[in-house]
C-alpha cells in the first residue's frame, strides 16, 4: 500500500460523521426538557399540585416517591416498545421524529393542567415519547460509523453523554427556580419549548443521516431467535437486572435525595460569595461533575488502572456499582444527624453526588457502548431498549419498597439509605461472578459507501455482511 492511500485511509478513519452535530444538539435541548421537567416534579406534587376545585391538593412524600419513580420506570420500560417500532417497521429515523411529537404533546398537558388529571396524562405521553426515542437516538449515534472509524465510538459516546448532561445541569438550575417564582405553567412550558426545539434540530439532519433502514418482521424474528440473537438477548438480560439495583440507587436523586435536602442547611458560602440553593437544585451538581469527569476518566483515571489491571468495560461497571453504595452510607449519616435534631449542611449531598457521579460514569456511559457493542447488527434498538429496561426494573425496585414496605423501611430515616448502600453492595459482589463468565462480543455496522432516500427526506444505507471483530 502507498503512502498516500495509507494517509487517506487515515483521512477517513478520523473522520466524524456529518450527522453528529445534528444529534448531538437534539440531545442536548431533548435532555434539557426532560430534566427541566423531572427535577420539579416532586416539589410541584409535595407542594404546587391543584386539585378540580383549584385548591393546592399536595401528595404525602410516600406518593410522591411512587408517582415519581412509576413515571421513570414507564419512561424507560417504553424504549422496548419504540426500538420493535424502529427495527422492524419505521427505522430509527422516523420512530424518533415521529414519538418526539408526543413528547411535546406531553409538555404541553403539563403545562396547562396542573392538576392530577394534567400530570397523568403528561407523564403518560413524555414516557411514551422519550422511552420511545431513547434506544433509537443512542443506536443512531452508531448507525453513522462503519469499520473504518468505529474506534472513534467511545469518544463519541463520551460527547454524547456530556450534551446529555449539559442540558441535565442547566434546566436543573433554571426550572426550579421558574417553579418558585412563577409556578408550573412556566415552569412546564419551558422545557415543552426546549422539546420542540430538539424535534426541529434533529429534522434539520435529515439530509446527512445515515439510516439503517427497518429489517421486517419475518427477518426481524429470524434475527431474535438466531443462535447469535438468543445468546445476546440471554446474557445481556442476566447482567442487565444486576445493574438495575444500580439505576434504583441513582434515580433517586429525584426523589429521597430531593425529600433529604429540605431538611438540610441549603446555604453554601464559598467565602467571597454566600447563597442558598433550592432543594432540587442539588441534583444539578451530578451532571456538572459527569462533564468535568468524562474527559478526567478518559484521559487519565483509565489509563492509569489499565496501566494496573486489563481495565474491560464490564471492569469499569463492576467498579462503577462498589462506589455507588458509598454514597447511600454517607446520606445514611446525614439523615442519623436530622433524626437527632440537627441540621446538616447540603455539603453533605456534595460529596454524596461526587461519589454517586463517578460511579454513574464508569455504568452509564460504559453500559451505553457496551450494549451496542454486544447487539447484532439487526438487533441494536432492541438491545438499547433491553439496556433501558434495566432502569425501569430499577424504578420499579425503588417504588415497590416505598409503597409496600414504607413500614419497614421508611423514607427520611437512615434506615432506608442503609438499606439501599447494603443492596449495592451484595449486588457489587454478585455481579463479579456473573461478569467473569461473560464473553464479549464486537459488533459494528458495515455498509455500503452510496445512500439512497429513505422517507422523511434522511438518507438509507443498506448493511452488507456483518462485522463482529
Amino acid at each position: 500500500m502507498s503512502d498516500q492511500t495509507q494517509s487517506q485511509d487515515q483521512l477517513i478513519s478520523n473522520k466524524m460523521p456529518k450527522g453528529i452535530p445534528y444529534i448531538i444538539g437534539n440531545e442536548l435541548a431533548e435532555r434539557f426538557s426532560y430534566y427541566g421537567m423531572k427535577t420539579i416534579l416532586v416539589v410541584f406534587m409535595t407542594q404546587y399540585i391543584m386539585s378540580r376545585q383549584g385548591t393546592v391538593d399536595p401528595m404525602t412524600d410516600a406518593d410522591a416517591t411512587t408517582w415519581y419513580h412509576l413515571f421513570s420506570m414507564a419512561n424507560y420500560f417504553f424504549p422496548i416498545l419504540g426500538a420493535i417500532l424502529s427495527d422492524v417497521l419505521w427505522g430509527k429515523y422516523k420512530t424518533i421524529i415521529t414519538l418526539s411529537v408526543v413528547y411535546v404533546l406531553g409538555h404541553v398537558a403539563l403545562a396547562v393542567d396542573d392538576t392530577r388529571l394534567g400530570l397523568s396524562i403528561g407523564l403518560t405521553l413524555i414516557a411514551m415519547g422519550s422511552g420511545g426515542i431513547k434506544p433509537c437516538v443512542s443506536a443512531h449515534v452508531g448507525d453513522q460509523f462503519q469499520k473504518t472509524n468505529k474506534h472513534l465510538l467511545e469518544k463519541i459516546f463520551g460527547y454524547f453523554y456530556f450534551a446529555i448532561n449539559l442540558g441535565a445541569a442547566g434546566s436543573s438550575l433554571l426550572t426550579p427556580v421558574l417553579l418558585d417564582r412563577y409556578g408550573p405553567h412556566l415552569a412546564f412550558g419551558v422545557p415543552g419549548f426546549l422539546m420542540l426545539v430538539a424535534t426541529v434540530v434533529f429534522f434539520m439532519g435529515r439530509k446527512v443521516f445515515i439510516a439503517v433502514p427497518p429489517v421486517g418482521w419475518k427477518q426481524y424474528k429470524g434475527d431474535v431467535f438466531s443462535p447469535q440473537g438468543k445468546k445476546a438477548i440471554v446474557n445481556l438480560s442476566i447482567m442487565y437486572v444486576f445493574i438495575a439495583v444500580f439505576w434504583s440507587l441513582f434515580d433517586q436523586t429525584g426523589s429521597s435525595w430531593v425529600l433529604q435536602a429540605e431538611q438540610m442547611d441549603k446555604w453554601v458560602n464559598l467565602g467571597f460569595v454566600k447563597f442558598e440553593l433550592l432543594s432540587s437544585q442539588i441534583q444539578a451538581i451530578n451532571p456538572i461533575l459527569i462533564m468535568i469527569f468524562i474527559p478526567l476518566f478518559t484521559s487519565y483515571l483509565y489509563p492509569a488502572l489499565n496501566r494496573m489491571f486489563h481495565l474491560t468495560m464490564l471492569r469499569k461497571i463492576v467498579i462503577g456499582m462498589f462506589i455507588a453504595g458509598f454514597s447511600f452510607a454517607i446520606l445514611a449519616v446525614a439523615q442519623i444527624q436530622v433524626i437527632n435534631g440537627g441540621t446538616p449542611s447540603i455539603l453533605w449531598q456534595f460529596f454524596a453526588y461526587l461519589i454517586l457521579t463517578a460511579a454513574e460514569v464508569m455504568v452509564s456511559i460504559t453500559g451505553l457502548e457496551f450494549s451496542y457493542t454486544q447487539a447484532p447488527n439487526s438487533m441494536k434498538s432492541f438491545v438499547m431498549g433491553l439496556w433501558l429496561l434495566s432502569v425501569a426494573l430499577g424504578n420499579l425496585i425503588t417504588a415497590q419498597v416505598s409503597s409496600r414496605l414504607q413500614d419497614f423501611i421508611t423514607i427520611g430515616t437512615p434506615t432506608y439509605f442503609w438499606f439501599y448502600a447494603i443492596l449495592m453492595f451484595v449486588t457489587a459482589i454478585a455481579f463479579v461472578l456473573v461478569a467473569r463468565r461473560y464473553r464479549e462480543e464486537s459488533y459494528i455496522q458495515n455498509r455500503a459507501e452510496k445512500p439512497k432516500p429513505l422517507g422523511f427526506g434522511a438518507a438509507e444505507l443498506e448493511p452488507v455482511a456483518a462485522d463482529n471483530k
